[in-house]
């Protein structure tokens, strides 16, 4: 029995080492050397492919994809034994962590790795190192996956790459010409970091907003990684940086987690070192902002981190650094298969350390963190109910008609009344960590110099009343939700529809694409008896006297998007006006135009671009700015400028141009700094508040010393700060709205009050910042600043807004400001 034991040992010891040997390397497959060209994401994919059908160590599998139909992959890396037993290993970790029931005692002990590439398109090397670091794994290393399970996604941005990648090939010199100012070093607009929508994806984690994300995120909670990688590229002159991360840390991460970055760190080091490769630790990226590929891999229990090679979209085949040296994609994929191999081996090492420190991250039950409940109307409820359940996280109802806890609208601990339309996420369940970040009022700062934004509350985000509790909320499952079921009314004389949310503005667009006439009241009425707000929609049988089966086709639209139709009987109001009233004002159809294109920020424009197809579903024409002129302002009712710097495009000629068609009836909604291009302008009210430029006599700012000088400059910074605004809600721009709004405010650009025109959001005397950090001296050049504002010119307007209401997709709350615009604001006038 021994012998036939040994012989099939030596059996398949020798087929193992046949499998190894007749593996090709990328270079041998491709046809090329491995970083002497980028490689197109077919190609990647068909390298993985071939490995996969080659070796019993890899599964190779699509986990969806890309808005531009390229498939996103993961391939599965451990030895023939582990392969075998792949389910089991994958359930026996989860069951340690908490996070499947009927938790067991296994000998199925693993470590999972979870290495992810090319999140940013055109920081390019880390896919080509991918391929190098697969082939090494099945065969240098094959003894790390005795005890390892690796998962690789390869390309977490396809379509950015490919962006990228053909642009490169299309440019480059041959032999590539190492200059900075040669044109390969060079993108043209908007470059190939974003995905199809122009979103950055790793700022997407937490939001989960783009299809790529939201197709991930159901892998990897099937998985929930002990250590996470994210592969990144910074400018050609940095060289490396790998973990520790910097200050600051979010306060739930625990002192395994910073320790064992450590070690990972020093493992890497000891290679750098013996290749003379130059890196750095500690400094710029920290670990606090929850959306990032290294930090919600943390929050949710793993080692996360980002590693950054010099290089990004500028280097290309090689480029001379500032210091003299050529930096080459060889050089940089090198790099990154080395960190790679480096993590995998560090993990391999630590098996049971990392198994029984993940076990402890997921027990809250000692945890000070608190429960949160929140209130809302359905609608806002069921867009949160979206985002946690892509995250896995369990709610609820409450038990109780009051909760006691700190107020977030008050600022107290006066509770919140509970309703059936409460929920309750209780902290005390396997991710109560993540819970408490993205939910708590605000995030503790140990450092004000950060990588990203400092507040994200999702309360805020959402347009909720919340309460955080220091205990556990008695809870109750949820029921199951009515959905409206509306019937035909032939004799009514119109039907109206509620206005305050995403879902509202959904089935208006729907019903301007199918024809119908809408109308929406200026004034609260009431119509038998029943209550409606400013906003609320009005679909009349006059209006649509000619749309054959009106009734059938409103009532079947409105079933569609979930909206409740109030049949009116008569157009009589038993108060307020009457459905024939000038207070109740028609919605034209408007034609939208989106400028796109050098001097526009590409991330502000994706979002807008994004937002009308994917949310709004609403038709929209993008017209590049080298082709923005008076020929295509005739074809349109409304342009909306993205965030950018205009002065290239509007000259004296075309600004002037621009305010005819205005005062014709068109309408401009600016955001961000594309404001600044008409503040101080001849014929517009707008001005910009101006920083106090008074010298400070207690200490000349000159005089400060060169250490100490960032720390001086961040006085006049808000790095992604909440901040409570005041509203008038009686103006179209804020219909939904109640008299206060929570901005998030991501510069201190200030625009005076509009003393010809309306403010419809505005900051007074005193600004209250309720998260996030910003400066001392930026706090006091917002203050009586407007935050969003129409000036009217002629039968149009000038929308303004000065806080980018559509940042990122998740600021769920500010969405609606930009639909109003849109709709409401001086849109009742007919363009033949």
């Amino acid at each position: 029995m021994k012998k036939i034991t040994f012989l099939f040992i030596v059996f398949f010891l020798l087929i193992e080492t046949t499998f190894s040997q007749n593996i090709q390397s990328p270079s041998d497959f491709l046809g090329y050397e491995l970083g002497t060209r980028f490689t197109r994401h077919a190609n990647v994919v068909r390298y993985f492919e071939y490995v996969a059908e080659n070796s019993p160590l890899v599964n190779y599998q699509s986990y969806g994809e890309t808005n531009e139909n390229r498939p996103l992959t993961y391939a599965i890396v451990s030895s023939e034994e582990n392969m075998q037993n792949l389910e089991d290993i994958r359930k026996d970790h989860l069951k340690t962590a908490g996070l499947l029931e009927n938790s067991t005692n296994s000998t199925l002990q693993k470590a999972i790795v979870w290495l992810s590439y090319n999140v940013h398109g055109n920081e390019a090397s880390s896919t080509e190192a991918a391929m190098q670091t697969l082939y090494e794994l099945v065969t240098a290393n094959k003894n790390y996956l005795e005890n390892t399970v690796i998962i690789m996604d390869p390309c977490v941005n396809p379509d950015g790459r490919d962006r990228y990648v053909n642009w490169y090939n299309q440019v480059k010199s041959s032999p590539y010409n190492t200059a900075q100012i040669a044109s390969e070093h060079n993108e043209p607009w908007p470059g190939g970091r974003p995905n199809h929508y122009l979103f950055d994806l790793n700022r997407d984690w937490a939001w989960a907003t783009q299809v790529e994300t939201r197709q991930r995120l159901k892998v990897y909670n099937t998985w929930m990684p002990q250590i996470h990688v994210d592969f990144h590229e910074q400018g050609i002159n940095d060289p490396y940086y790998f973990a520790p991360a910097a200050e600051p840390f979010h306060e739930i991460i625990t002192p395994f987690q910073r320790d064992f970055q450590k070690e990972i760190g020093k493992n890497h080091a000891k290679y750098f070192d013996e290749n003379g490769w130059l890196y750095f630790t500690g400094e710029r990226f920290d670990l606090l902002y929850p959306s990032y590929g290294d930090t919600y891999p943390t929050y949710m229990g793993a080692i996360g981190m980002t590693y950054e090679q010099a290089g990004n979209g500028d280097a290309g085949l090689g480029i001379n650094t500032n210091e003299g040296f050529e930096l080459t994609l060889k050089d940089r994929l090198a790099h990154h298969t080395t960190t790679g191999i480096s993590t995998v081996e560090i993990a391999s090492k630590n098996v049971e350390k990392l198994r029984t420190e993940f076990k402890k991250f997921f027990n809250n039950s000692s945890s000070d963190s608190k429960s949160y409940a929140v209130n809302g109307s359905p609608d806002k409820i069921g867009a949160l109910k979206r985002l946690l359940d892509f995250h896995e996280i369990t709610y609820s109802t409450s038990k109780n008609p009051k909760i006691k806890g700190y107020n977030y609208t008050a600022n107290n601990n006066s509770g919140l009344d509970a309703s059936e339309n409460t929920l309750v996420i209780n902290s005390d369940q396997p991710k109560g960590k993540m819970i408490k970040v993205l939910f708590e009022p605000a995030a503790r700062l140990v450092d004000s110099l950060t990588y990203d934004i400092t507040a994200w509350s999702i309360p805020y985000a959402y347009g909720l009343d919340a309460v955080a509790s220091d205990k556990p909320i008695s809870e109750k499952a949820i029921s199951s939700t009515t959905v409206p079921a509306n019937t035909a009314t032939p004799k009514a004389a119109g039907y109206i529809s509620k206005w305050d949310s995403m879902e509202d503005a959904k089935f208006l667009a729907a019903l301007l694409k199918d024809n119908f006439k809408v109308r929406f009241t200026q004034t609260a009425f009431e119509n038998a008896k029943e209550k409606f707000t400013p906003g609320s929609l009005v679909i009349t049988k006059s209006d649509n006297k000619n749309f054959q089966d009106f009734d059938e086709k409103l009532v079947a639209l409105a079933n569609e998007y979930g909206r409740q139709l109030h049949s009116a009987s008569s157009s009589f109001a038993t108060s307020g006006p009457d459905f024939g009233s000038s207070e109740i004002k028609i919605i034209n159809k408007p034609r939208i135009g989106v400028l796109r294109g050098n001097g526009t920020s590409s991330l502000n424009f994706g979002e807008i671009w994004y937002f009308f197809e994917q949310e709004l579903n609403y038709h929209v024409t993008t017209i590049d700015t080298d082709y923005f002129n008076e020929k295509a302002l005739s074809n349109l009712d409304v342009i909306v400028l993205p965030s950018g710097y205009y002065s290239r495009i509007l000259s004296d000629d075309s600004l002037r141009e621009l305010k005819d068609w205005v005062r014709n009836g068109g309408k401009v909604i600016a955001i961000g700094n594309a404001i600044s291009s008409f503040a101080g302008k001849d014929g517009f009210n707008l001005k910009e508040n101006k920083p106090d430029t008074k010298e400070d006599t207690s200490k000349n700012s000159s005089l400060i010393p060169y250490n100490q000088r960032e720390r001086e400059d961040i006085k006049e910074l808000i790095t992604g700060s909440i901040i409570k605004t005041k509203v008038d809600n009686t103006h179209p721009l804020a219909f939904g709205y109640n008299n206060s709004y929570y901005s998030l405010k991501l510069s201190n650009d200030s625009y005076s009050y509009l003393t010809e025109g309306y403010n419809v959001a505005y900051l007074e005397e005193t600004p209250e910042v309720v998260s996030g950090f910003a400066g001392s001296k930026a706090i006091k050049n917002i203050k009586n600043s407007m935050i969003f504002g129409e000036e009217p010119m002629g039968r149009g307007s000038f929308v303004y807004l000065v806080d980018n209401p559509l940042f990122r997709a998740f600021w769920e709350n500010g969405k609606l400001f930009f639909v109003n615009s849109i709709f409401f604001v001086n849109n009742d006038d007919y363009k033949m």
